[in-house]
């Protein structure tokens, strides 16, 4: 994709009259994209507004903890928001520090109706003091709630040495929902930026650089239009999470599909005198490739329809939708803007009629001599390597608690953190227990004779439930507190047709879930995508490769995240959602960079030449675009490094890790040496595979 000639020649006979359609039609796209992006401005404001972002909102709707959620909505006054207000300080708690702690919860109570009234529990070390704080006043409104703890918090005060931090469930639903309220701005900003960057250098034109990402920007209003539509539609749930993945997305894949167009858009223009006829002979020759692979990545997003957490099974749609949306605009909008521009719009390399490019040894013919030389040798130093890089995977940092998934420490986190440090041996968040109404009192004392329980209490009642608050003796999200819900469920589940939730419960199952759910989604994805595959390629071996490689691709990313995730970034878990989310989106797209090499080699295979021409002239037309499409997408997935979310942060790196070496190592270089080392075997069982 680097600089091209300016060099022409005269051609000997006289250009052909220009196609009426030459004007026509890309004005009539330009009308209707702008129709479009009227319609769809509207709609994609809207997105924001519709996501969730709680826990329970991740997770299905047999988990026990969304049950409770569920049944807690139904109760009087909605689902609490629970809240601990911290006092401490280092040297001891002076008898003005209590009085200025009874005084300020005092006045909470006096402010808002609470479920039970404070009481506070001093520290053995006499450092602090917590008052947990319920209420239910709120109700089932969001922004009500975040208004309520900003209330807790702007009532209570430190001051001269006192610290004053309100932490709990309802603390953290609230920061995390202003850090995802502040996430949109950042990252489409950083996004443009990235790709603009990228553009500027891969294209070397003040011009061309602009036009994929105005078309991509386009994409991305027309999908979050259409994610939109989805969850009014089909209450498709719509994280933060999944919100800013599609528009890296549309971003990332919507570039690389205008890369491979305008390079072949620029190949046709020294053949053919008009852009409009220049432009379909283009669509036509590397249309297919983009279709393919759009819909294989498509396709493999899709099987996360059939995980049973709600954010995974929302992704797949919303992700799906991106990438098809960059699709449709970057072979509609895209070509019609590069015809109504004309040449000029590669100024000062411009492809004039008749010109050659230039001819020069390239990284990726050197990278396919060597190749060549030493098949064998390259596979097997590339396995070893991909192998040893795989087991940082035992390195792995072991689950995310609440108060690890921020980069930074807001106000809930640090306040857990001082309970935990103040409290070592005893629970600071409640687990919460409905109970059919008719038998709460026998599920109460149940609850208080189950190992691990420091305490138990009756709640509100209403529809036929009562809600139990349990305070374990194990600090919050802890294996013994996960040791004391387990116990719960086994002993109030089926005996008392109780469920067990709350904050940390919610941790027990999103982790739960997201195992679960990768031995569903997992198989899915390898069978649709290796399905397709063996319908384009026309053979068994050629897919079974391109899979086996992006297999090998994520274990090595994920292997490099365990080398760096701890040592490096002081991340203290792993998202439990990683493994799968991160095997989706590599296998798709590394399948995707695959299409565009293998689908190249067929057709040299197809023209006559013999698999090992057909292979290396591959590498050597298809590898500036492969690798300037993998920097591009690289680079927009590493854009998520940067955000305030230990699990955005994870998902971007093992992402754009796995991209670059499935761009410069495995897909340029070991599947091109197993191809050469397989012969015409690759295409087994096709007619390729046969000497003609």
């Amino acid at each position: 994709m680097g600089g091209t000639s300016t060099a022409t020649a005269v051609p000997t006979a006289s250009p052909p009259r220009r196609n009426r359609g030459a004007r026509a039609v890309p004005w009539a796209m330009l009308v209707l994209w702008l129709a479009v992006l009227a319609l769809a401005g509207p709609l994609a404001g809207k997105l924001a507004d519709v996501q969730q972002n709680r826990a329970v909102d991740y997770l299905p709707v047999s988990a026990d903890s969304t049950q409770v959620a569920k049944i807690q909505d139904s109760l009087p006054g909605g689902e609490a928001t629970e809240l601990v207000v911290v006092y401490h300080r280092d040297t001891g708690l002076t008898a003005a520090d209590r009085s200025r702690a009874a005084a300020q919860t005092a006045a909470i109570a006096r402010s808002h109706e609470l479920t039970r009234r404070p009481q506070g529990i001093p520290s053995k070390d006499g450092t602090t003091l917590m008052y947990a704080v319920s209420s239910t006043q709120p109700g089932q409104d969001d922004d009500a709630k975040s208004a309520f703890v900003d209330d807790v918090r702007d009532t209570t005060a430190g001051g001269a040495g006192l610290k004053v931090e309100v932490g709990g469930p309802g603390a953290l639903n609230t920061d995390m929902k202003e850090v995802y309220s502040s996430l949109d701005g950042p990252l489409l900003y950083t996004t443009v930026a990235v790709v603009a960057v990228l553009l500027i250098i891969i294209y070397r034109s003040p011009l061309l650089w602009l036009l994929p990402l105005v078309v991509a920007g386009v994409a991305d209003a027309g999908a979050m239009a259409a994610v939109y539509g989805l969850h009014k539609g089909f209450d498709i749930t719509v994280t933060g999470q999944s919100q800013g993945v599609m528009t890296i997305l549309v971003f990332g894949a919507g570039t690389d599909y205008a890369l491979l167009l305008v390079s072949r858009y620029r190949e046709e223009l020294r053949r053919i005198p008009h852009p409009y006829d220049a432009m379909r002979t283009a669509l036509r020759g590397c249309g297919p490739a983009i279709l393919a692979s759009s819909g294989t990545v498509a396709a493999g997003l899709l099987c996360l329809l059939a995980a049973d957490l709600n954010s995974s099974r929302g992704m797949g749609p919303i992700a799906a939708v991106g990438v098809l949306c960059a699709l449709i605009a970057m072979t509609t909008l895209l070509p019609a803007l590069l015809v109504l521009l004309g040449r000029r719009v590669f100024w000062p390399l411009v492809p004039a009629y008749g010109s050659e490019p230039p001819q020069r040894r390239g990284l990726f013919a050197a990278m396919g001599s060597s190749a060549a030389r030493r098949p064998y040798a390259v596979l097997a130093g590339g396995a070893v390597l991909l192998g040893a890089l795989a087991l940082g995977t035992l390195n792995l940092p072991k689950g995310l608690h609440n108060e690890d998934a921020f980069t930074a420490r807001p106000e809930s986190v640090t306040a857990m953190r001082t309970l935990a440090e103040a409290y070592p041996e005893q629970g600071t968040q409640p687990i919460v227990v409905v109970a059919p109404t008719g038998r709460a009192d026998e599920a109460l004392a149940k609850a208080r004779s189950t190992d691990g329980v420091a305490s138990a209490e009756r709640g509100r009642s209403g529809g036929g439930w009562t809600e139990l608050s349990v305070t374990a003796r194990a600090a919050p999200e802890t294996a013994a507190e996960t040791a004391t819900i387990q116990a719960l469920r086994a002993a109030l589940d089926q005996d008392y047709g109780a469920y067990v939730g709350g904050a940390s419960a919610q941790q027990v199952d999103l982790a739960d879930t997201s195992a679960s759910d990768r031995w569903v989604v997992v198989p899915l994805v390898l069978a649709s995508v290796l399905l397709i595959l063996i319908a384009l390629l026309r053979s068994l071996v050629a897919p079974l490769l391109l899979v086996a490689a992006v297999i090998a691709v994520w274990g090595a990313a994920l292997g490099i995240g365990g080398l760096v995730f701890g040592p490096l970034f002081g991340f203290a878990g792993t998202d439990p959602g990683l493994p799968l989310l991160s095997f989706v989106f590599l296998v798709a797209l590394g399948v995707d960079y695959g299409i565009f090499l293998m689908h190249r080699m067929r057709e040299e295979s197809l023209s006559g030449a013999e698999p090992s021409a057909a292979a290396l002239t591959a590498l050597r037309t298809t590898g500036g675009v492969i690798a300037s499409a993998g920097l591009v997408l690289a680079a927009t997935f590493s854009v998520l490094v940067n955000m305030p979310l230990v699990g955005l942060v994870e998902l971007g790196f093992v992402i754009a890790v796995g991209v670059l070496l499935d761009t410069f190592l495995v897909r340029t270089y070991l599947v091109t040496s197993a191809s050469l080392a397989l012969g015409r075997a690759v295409w087994w069982p096709g007619r390729l595979s046969k000497r003609p």
